[in-house]
């Protein structure tokens, strides 16, 4: 047993990274804020503004779709629900904002 401070802290002042739980939206959330920056819907956090570039839009929702097909079967089911909401969310925005500039 490691002995400790009053704050918590192991007494040789080291303190440990956080470390998030293991969870498959750790993988989708990433992707799926990548794409909605992408479809001019969040703020760029870098670039502080709002940048639309579809292709790469679309090519995020096809590597989200590329997961969905690669764990097909292997999925809790919440976790399943999870990733078909967040896919059928940016394909629903990708196909709106395709649609605004084709006219």
């Amino acid at each position: 047993m490691t002995e400790e401070r009053d704050n918590g802290r192991p007494a040789g002042g080291k303190t440990e990274d956080f470390l998030p739980p293991l969870d498959f939206s750790y993988i989708v959330l990433p992707l799926y804020t990548q794409a909605l920056v992408k479809l001019g819907l969040v703020e760029d956090p870098v670039k502080q503004n709002l940048d639309q570039n579809l292709p790469f839009a679309k090519r995020l929702i096809d590597l989200l779709d590329l997961l969905k097909d690669r764990t097909n079967g292997r999925l809790e089911p919440e976790e399943e629900k999870f990733l078909e909401a967040c896919l059928g969310q940016l394909k629903n925005h990708y196909l709106e904002r395709a649609q605004i500039l084709k006219f």
